[in-house]
């Protein structure tokens, strides 16, 4: 490897704006440092709702899936990554008691084999040493966000491998694979109790009482990503997203100086590797760097 061939980072994300809300600062440090980085979005958020009150009109309700590829191109700049729609279309958020079906065609539907091909394609074209996605979960229980898990996975294992996938490109193995660890209890506590420690009213007191502790996610966290410098630049790049968020709702109720003094990283598990690095790691890289170099 040489100067000319950098470190390459992955994000595969569901909808628009979910690159801007987990792992957001991870990638603009990186970019900062010279990585090269990549989202590769699922779909194109057309099944989403407008949650900016602000903007909740019938002329935006109208336009939404183009507005919300306006928005992705607007966040990618403010990021300063790469980005890449893969095709398929968003699936909703079914809701009700028993839930409704699937749409016919929506992305959750689509073989994960099937759906995993232009990922594959991509990740043999772009040849990132790491790749970033949600766990089994999905992060919540979306069913997009549930399926990226699984074409991710279907990816990061195929895509080494020349008898699978043939016809998309040469073989290129991820070196190592990370699930984001965005909405864990300590997190979340630690926030709120500094909230609450400076006199100001916390978003977090609902959820946090209603929180299960068994689905906490805490314990899995390997590795911790010091970005706080970059918290502002992830802000800009989610209220890029206009019609999804709130300027004056929950995500910006904590000010900016308590998040960056009480928790100033971006955590995420190490799922998979091919190297060997050390846990706990403060680098997505950690065991790569000795064999590729940053520009």
């Amino acid at each position: 490897m040489t100067d000319a061939d950098p470190l390459r980072l992955l994000a595969v994300h569901a909808h628009p704006d979910d690159e801007s809300s987990k792992g957001a600062a991870t990638m603009a440090k990186y970019v900062a440092e010279g990585v090269q980085v990549m989202v590769a979005t699922c779909t194109g958020g057309e099944r989403g709702s407008v949650l900016n009150p602000a903007l909740d009109r019938p002329e935006i309700w109208e336009r939404l899936p183009q507005l919300r590829v306006e928005e992705m191109a607007r966040a990618r700049e403010i990021l300063g990554v790469q980005q890449e729609f893969l095709g398929f279309v968003d699936s909703g958020l079914p809701e009700g008691d028993p839930l409704p079906p699937l749409p016919e065609g929506c992305f959750a539907l689509v073989p994960t084999e099937e759906a995993a091909a232009p990922l594959v394609e991509i990740i043999r074209r772009f040849r990132p040493h790491v790749v970033l996605t949600y766990d089994e979960r999905g992060g919540y229980p979306h069913p997009d966000h549930i399926k990226t898990h699984d074409i991710s996975v279907v990816a990061f294992e195929a895509a080494g491998d020349p008898e699978r996938y043939p016809d998309l490109g040469e073989p290129w193995q991820p070196s190592k694979l990370y699930y984001h660890m965005t909405f864990t209890l300590t997190r979340v506590r630690a926030l709120h109790e500094a909230m609450v420690e400076v006199g100001a009213d916390s978003p977090y007191a609902e959820w946090l009482a209603n929180w299960d502790p068994e689905r906490d996610m805490s314990s899995r966290v390997t590795t911790r990503v010091p970005c706080a410098e970059y918290f502002p630049v992830r802000d800009a790049a989610l209220i890029a997203h206009a019609t999804q968020i709130d300027p004056n709702g929950r995500w910006f109720a904590c000010p900016m100086d308590v998040q960056q003094r009480v928790w100033p990283t971006e955590d995420y598990e190490l799922a998979r590797s091919v190297v060997d690095s050390t846990l706990p790691e403060d680098d997505l890289f950690a065991g790569i760097r000795s064999e590729v170099p940053v520009p």
